[in-house]
């Protein structure tokens, strides 16, 4: 934990000390009433980055915060969605909601009639525009067309900070469109500007790469969980002690790891080419993915494949590994795979190995930890995914943790450490970029299959030329 997050999570606490040494005691604290009630009404945002539903289930990183926290107090979890914040807040102060979680930037402006729990995300804030529309701009000196941000917002606190400083900059807020809507309004030209945090943007250029961004306005924002400020502090209190177990326990970052961390990094033209293999590629074999997934989500099995060969049939690397799910020769004869360049055969053999290699992941280990490390093993080996785990072991962090093994396996390139295991050299860094980019690719996939942005077309299971030479 930086200096920084430390003094702030040391300041809270002092907070509540006060806070519970003054409160009256005569009548039902908020936390008694709360548990009296049996439910915990949690306001929040839709959207990718907080709450939203998959496949009809709750999910998003505010929702799995939540419900822990609900669970902790032992009550029922209620979530309350709004699309605006405008409309959060009021929530707060009608007393309709206990706490907003919402993915909320801390401002001063909002600290004077809300009170903050601690920070567990730092994010920056960045303008916006569509790659190619203009002329990148540098500051907001620069900014020539109009700047749309959503009301109540504080992106709406900042420029109406900064007006003074720029008495001729083109903005205007909206209460009819939220955050993700305003970038999806710049990829289609209907905008030329608009303000967006870094884990929201992160998350939504995994499907519109033309998001560009031409500076930042805000660095070292915090987001945290916000309560009403006039109440006692026995759900402040709670609150503080929750996050700090979370923090303590790794659990925190891990979480955030699970939801973010493999969106941060972003490429342009890989983003762009994935997006058209989705539109060009995939509908020649969904079918096959869809058919011979067996437990795994046709979708990820369709990642793996990407990542893989590109959807290329008739992929072949220098190390003799080919086709659709780029099986070596041992592995597609122990999958009873006579050709890996039939596209089924190599997609039935490849989901049957990734199945085998989940199995062969230590059952103790919970999903998605255990997926990420079955795919690890499946691009270097199982051998060599135990070295690393011995490693994080010896150097004090969690071996069941992707999180904390993928730290570890470019270690295996290093003699000083390689010596020291039983598998020896390895490029331990490739496995850590391939679980990286199945990642992103699985999540894109979901998300476009979820908007019907996957076509469809007949199933193609023709053989490339010369498929026979690879019996025996």
């Amino acid at each position: 934990m930086g200096i920084a997050m430390l003094a702030r999570w040391l300041s809270l606490i002092i907070s509540v000390m006060v806070l519970l040494g003054c409160a009256p005691q005569a009548q039902d604290s908020q936390l008694q009433l709360i548990q009296e009630r049996g439910v915990l009404r949690v306001g929040t945002l839709l959207g990718p980055s907080t709450y939203f539903l998959d496949q009809e289930r709750d999910a998003g990183l505010e929702y799995v915060l939540a419900r822990a926290f609900a669970d902790d107090l032992g009550v029922e979890l209620e979530m309350v969605p709004r699309y605006s914040v405008t409309a959060l807040f009021n929530l707060l102060q009608n007393n309709e909601v206990d706490i907003l979680a919402a993915g909320l930037d801390r401002t001063a402006q909002r600290e004077q009639s809300m009170r903050f729990g601690p920070p567990y995300q730092v994010v920056e804030q960045k303008v916006v525009f569509k790659q190619g529309s203009r002329t990148r701009p540098r500051s907001l000196e620069d900014i020539e067309a109009e700047l749309v941000v959503m009301q109540g917002s504080s992106h709406d606190e900042y420029l109406q900070q900064v007006t003074d400083d720029f008495p001729e900059l083109p903005w205007r807020t909206t209460d009819e469109h939220d955050a993700n809507e305003l970038l999806e309004q710049v990829v289609r030209g209907d905008l030329a500007y608009t303000i967006a945090d870094t884990n929201t943007l992160d998350i939504k250029r995994r499907y519109y790469p033309d998001l560009s961004v031409a500076f930042t306005v805000r660095e070292n924002v915090d987001i945290a969980w916000a309560l009403k400020k006039d109440l006692d502090a026995s759900l402040y209190a709670e609150v503080i002690g929750f996050f700090g177990q979370l923090r303590n326990s790794g659990q925190l970052a891990q979480l955030i790891d699970q939801h973010f961390g493999h969106v941060a990094s972003f490429n342009y033209v890989d983003t762009s080419l994935f997006i058209q293999a989705v539109e060009n590629k995939l509908p020649r074999y969904r079918e096959l993915f869809e058919k011979h997934a067996g437990t795994l989500d046709w979708r990820l099995l369709a990642a793996i494949s990407y990542q893989e060969s590109l959807w290329n049939p008739r992929a072949v690397s220098p190390t003799g590994v080919r086709g659709l799910m780029m099986l070596t020769l041992p592995t597609a004869q122990q999958m009873g795979v006579q050709s890996r360049l039939n596209p089924e055969e190599s997609i039935r053999g490849g989901a049957r190995y990734v199945e085998q290699m989940i199995d062969r992941i230590p059952a103790r280990i919970r999903h998605p930890d255990r997926l990420w490390f079955a795919l690890a093993a499946y691009n270097i080996g199982l051998g060599h995914l135990e070295d690393a785990r011995v490693l994080t072991q010896q150097q004090g962090a969690d071996p069941d943790r992707w999180i904390d093994v993928r730290k570890r396996l470019p270690l295996l390139r290093q003699k000083r450490f390689y010596r020291q295991t039983r598998y020896g050299f390895a490029r331990g860094d490739e496995p850590v970029r391939y679980v990286g980019n199945i990642r992103r690719y699985y999540d894109t996939l979901v998300w476009l299959d979820e908007r019907g942005r996957i076509p469809s077309s007949p199933l193609i299971i023709a053989l490339p030329e010369n498929s026979a030479d690879e019996v025996n």
